[in-house]
């Protein structure tokens, strides 16, 4: 640490007194002030809106807030991809407000992935116009399942600006579009905020409600704008462009200032006297080593927000953080909190209050607090655990330095491949592009329930087939008479209209596929939630853990048959993981590429999966027990990455044919680990299987698939980036420091098997053969 800043003194302080042997900082960054590159107001943007911004402190705009602004202004849709407090909004407040001006009847539509965030922009722009007589017909409003029968009613009829999110958008606006005439024909812009949210099956969802939405406002006359925001991504213009069918243009030049940043890298050591499955050994929870952190910086006054990424983790983490400020600085407990989704809304106003002004130094949240609110001049960011993507810890550590001074960001690892790795090769994360934000609206699984809501809105085309790609699937619900072929196009069969919602109610943009499991407190006959059936047996399997609003609960029983899970409240001290076996069937081989005796390909598969235990696990990692479950096995098809390579080669790398077994499932598991790094996703969106002599193709052979029906985009992502793909689980493998494998390498938290056979050595000579093939 050369070079001294807030960070780096920060960081000495909290180390002070560690050997430096045993140091759990792999990594130090400085990222450097950046100036503010000023434009002026357009010609085209009228004195009342320009007034509305120099009032409010903004005299001149930021470069990059001007040029997105004027795509839209010109009638391109168009996707501002700049970092967190970069002032996207203007970008697309400007050009609406102006068009507002110019016609009173015009009307826009504002999507957000999270009520918070919807809230909290309707709230910006309601200050903005306040009081100003040309906006007094704009009347904003929110839009969404908390917004009460009359006040829904209220704005449908009078709101110029809807606020809402892509499930009010299809369930309780598309559904309904007849009585929206009026708002659909007058629609100038659609902005969709936070756009790089909307990835794999939520994404998926999200573009074909957002293209349903296009085509009635199409039909009813208007051709609205739509203009994106999106925290750094690696793909903008394709980002928004595959959400809405449509070309783009993309801004990417970040033109606002923010202070000195230091970005720290921190690895929990082993502990000493706890072992975890086989004997590995088991990291420091990154929890803990965060409340260490958290308490460490309030001690120092520094304004600290600290990610987990759970609602039970946030609350451990914020009450472990008061237990040593209790012990250290006593008078400090009280500011210190916790903040997540379901608190009430007067509740969580105070806590943004209390963290903006002052009087809260330290708040452990979940990414409740990583989008829609504006909290300002905070000195330090802690990640407990890598969020999934680049983009979310960007937009996390964005958080930090807001005030334009110096500022430290700490990314604490979990103990699990993709972390360990980020940590060890901190290009990886802090010098790469982002990911490219993985979509799949064709898949069929999807696009065939979004077709029977289009076709019960307007009746499909032969345009709208083409628009969506959907001759097959079209032609499928045909044959099976869920529509019927007329004159003027495609219509509903009356089964498909009736029933309560319609094939509405059939659609979970958040991701199910299937029919929805209720959860249900068998202590108060209170409804918890729901999960989708294809994800109930790993989510609410009996005595699995589950987690609503800061209340803990254990399932008692699950109910596939009723569609019900029954749970009663308990806050027990450990967590649960489920084991699963698979077996994959090659369906149809879509695309092969042959490299010597290494073969990889990507194909439809067949995936019959059983949920056979679960494993029980203290906070700290420890393995209590393992317990058998006996649940039906579940069919699945999807798509895979499919890698064979023949035995002789794995022999001549030095692998006998007895560790062929154990140096293919420990890679399995490493792929499986890291192919976060090349696409949106998580390990539990993902399945695998690993064998020396696969039934299809004879020969050793390893399979990483999508868990969802059809597939969700992340195993075509791999199989276009195999090439980095592999050297980065090579990378993680040969880096880590346990000696045969432990969950920052080749375990797996939902293996089926019990983590056996798993050989690292052979495991690290498999994976470097196959890059070695595969390079060349």
């Amino acid at each position: 640490m050369a070079q001294s800043t807030y960070g780096t003194e920060l960081l000495g302080r909290t180390l002070a007194g560690e050997p430096a042997d045993e140091s759990p900082l792999t990594h130090t960054a400085v990222i450097p002030t950046r100036t503010a590159e000023f434009t002026d107001w357009p010609e085209w943007v009228p004195d009342a809106v320009r007034e509305v911004f120099t009032e409010r402190g903004i005299v001149r705009p930021w470069r990059h807030q001007i040029e997105a602004a004027e795509h839209a202004a010109a009638g391109r849709h168009v996707n501002i991809c700049t970092g967190t407090a970069s002032g996207k909004s203007l970008a697309y407040q400007l050009p609406i407000l102006t068009r507002f001006v110019q016609d009173p009847n015009t009307t826009a539509l504002y999507l957000s992935p999270t009520k918070a965030l919807g809230t909290d922009q309707l709230r910006a722009v309601s200050r903005l116009v306040a009081g100003r007589e040309e906006f007094g017909g704009l009347q904003p409003a929110v839009y969404d399942g908390d917004t009460e029968t009359e006040l829904r009613q209220w704005a449908r009829l009078h709101s110029r600006w809807i606020f809402t999110n892509p499930d009010m958008l299809h369930i309780g606006i598309d559904s309904t579009h007849a009585k929206w005439r009026q708002f659909f024909s007058r629609l100038a812009f659609v902005v969709v905020d936070e756009c790089h949210h909307y990835r794999g099956v939520f994404g998926s969802h999200t573009a074909l409600v957002l293209q349903r939405t296009l085509r009635l406002a199409r039909r009813y006359g208007a051709d609205p704008v739509v203009i994106g925001a999106s925290a750094t991504v690696a793909n903008p213009a394709e980002a928004l462009s595959r959400l809405i069918n449509r070309p783009v243009e993309a801004v990417t030049a970040d033109t606002s200032p923010h202070g000195e940043r230091t970005v720290a890298l921190w690895e929990p050591g082993f502990l000493d006297d706890r072992q975890g499955e086989n004997d590995a050994p088991v990291r420091r929870p990154a929890a803990a080593e965060a409340a260490r952190l958290l308490a460490d910086f309030v001690i120092e006054g520094a304004r600290t927000l600290c990610f987990v990424r759970s609602r039970r983790g946030a609350e451990i983490t914020a009450l472990r953080a008061q237990q040593l400020l209790a012990e250290a600085a006593p008078t400090l407990v009280d500011r210190v909190a916790a903040y997540r989704a379901g608190y009430l809304a007067d509740d969580r106003r105070k806590l943004e209050r209390a963290l903006a002004d002052g009087g809260l130094l330290g708040v452990a949240t979940t990414n409740a607090l990583e989008l829609g609110v504006d909290i300002s001049g905070l000195d330090a960011v802690i990640v407990a655990g890598y969020p999934g993507t680049v983009a979310s810890f960007w937009q996390q550590a964005g958080r930090a330095g807001r005030r334009g001074e110096g500022s430290l960001v700490v990314l604490v690892a979990r103990d699990d491949p993709l972390d360990t790795y980020l940590v060890h090769h901190p290009e990886a994360l802090l010098d790469r592009p982002v990911e490219a934000a993985v979509t799949d609206p064709s898949n069929p699984y999807i696009l065939g329930p979004h077709l029977l809501c289009a076709a019960a809105e307007l009746p499909l085309t032969e345009d709208d087939v083409e628009a969506f790609g959907a001759h097959d699937v079209v032609a499928r619900l045909t044959e099976e008479r869920l529509l019927r072929r007329r004159k003027a196009g495609w219509y509903p069969a009356p089964s498909t209209i009736s029933g309560d919602g319609g094939p509405w109610a059939e659609i979970d943009i958040r991701g199910g596929i299937g029919g929805q499991v209720l959860i249900v407190d068998t202590t108060t006959s209170r409804l918890l939630g729901t999960v989708d059936s294809a994800r109930a047996k790993r989510s609410v399997h009996p005595g699995a853990v589950y987690l609503h609003r800061g209340e803990s609960f254990v399932i008692d029983d699950l109910d596939l048959d009723e569609f019900l899970a029954f749970a009663h409240p308990e806050e027990p001290d450990w967590t649960t993981s489920v084991r699963e076996v698979s077996e994959v069937e090659v369906l149809k081989v879509l695309e092969r590429r042959r490299f010597g005796p290494l073969t990889v390909g990507f194909a439809d598969v067949l995936v019959t999966e059983e949920v056979v235990g679960y494993l029980r696990k203290a906070l700290s990692g420890e393995i209590l027990d393992s317990v058998t479950l006996s649940l039906p096995a579940e069919r699945l098809e999807t798509r895979s990455v499919t890698v064979t390579v023949e035995p002789e080669a794995l022999i001549a790398a030095g692998i006998a044919p007895d560790k062929f077994p154990g140096a293919l499932h420990a890679a399995e598991h490493a792929m499986i680990g890291m192919l976060g790094l090349v696409a949106t996703c998580d390990r539990w969106d993902i399945g695998g299987l690993s064998t020396n002599a696969h039934p299809g193709t004879g020969l050793p052979s390893i399979f990483v698939y999508d868990g969802f029906p059809g597939g969700a985009g992340f195993a075509e992502r791999g199989h276009q980036a195999f090439g980095p793909w592999i050297a980065a689980t090579l990378a993680a493998v040969s880096g880590c420091a346990c000696r045969s494998g432990c969950p920052s390498c080749v375990q797996s938290p939902k293996c089926g098997n019990g983590n056996e056979p798993l050989d690292k050595a052979a495991a690290i000579k498999t994976l470097r053969l196959l890059k070695r093939l595969f390079d060349g």
